[in-house]
């Protein structure tokens, strides 16, 4: 009696992962604390503090008339301001964006990922991303748009919330990191 110990070869089924989110308050406040790089520190806060000191130095040590002087002093104030709460301002203009508050349909497949809402239909290609960095609450999707007239890369990055997404799709997107050589 002999047995036929030869298999059918498995079939892959292609990988596609569709899911939805909101564009509110909470979204982009979880997209600016995950996907922000800016740190408080003296090298941020350099150009406000050349702009006040040179501002000073007009108003009190040359004869230039004081309007002049206390408007870079005031844009030094407000470059402060500027970086001191940059994260409220980021999120307070994306509230007041047309697509605030907007439903998007985010599909991820074999062949990137797919955003879709009635403002911005935007796919990222995989053989595009450069890095996917998984952090806490989601993904920051490092990858490039093309390069410019230089031949340099222009870089972009996308944050994915993993509240959206199912189980499948995290462990999906974690195993699409490209390798770096």
């Amino acid at each position: 009696m002999s047995v036929n110990l030869m298999t059918q070869p498995a079939t892959i089924q292609p990988s596609s992962f569709s899911t939805s989110f909101t564009l509110d308050k909470a979204h982009y406040t979880e997209c600016y604390s995950q996907s922000s790089t800016l740190t408080h520190n003296k090298k941020t806060y350099f150009k406000a503090n050349i702009l006040t000191v040179f501002g000073l130095i007009i108003l009190l040590f040359t004869p230039v008339n004081p309007y002049a002087a206390w408007f870079v002093i005031v844009l030094g104030i407000i470059e402060t301001l500027g970086v001191y709460y940059h994260k409220p301002w980021w999120v307070m203009r994306q509230m007041f964006s047309k697509a605030s508050g907007s439903e998007v349909k985010l599909t991820i497949d074999e062949q990137g990922i797919l955003t879709e809402s009635f403002h911005i239909n935007n796919r990222i290609l995989w053989t595009d991303v450069t890095i996917v960095t998984e952090t806490e609450l989601g993904f920051v999707v490092f990858f490039s748009l093309g390069k410019t007239a230089m031949g340099k890369n222009i870089a972009s990055k996308s944050y994915i919330s993993k509240s959206c997404l199912s189980d499948e799709a995290i462990t999906f997107i974690s195993q699409k990191n490209p390798v770096v050589a």
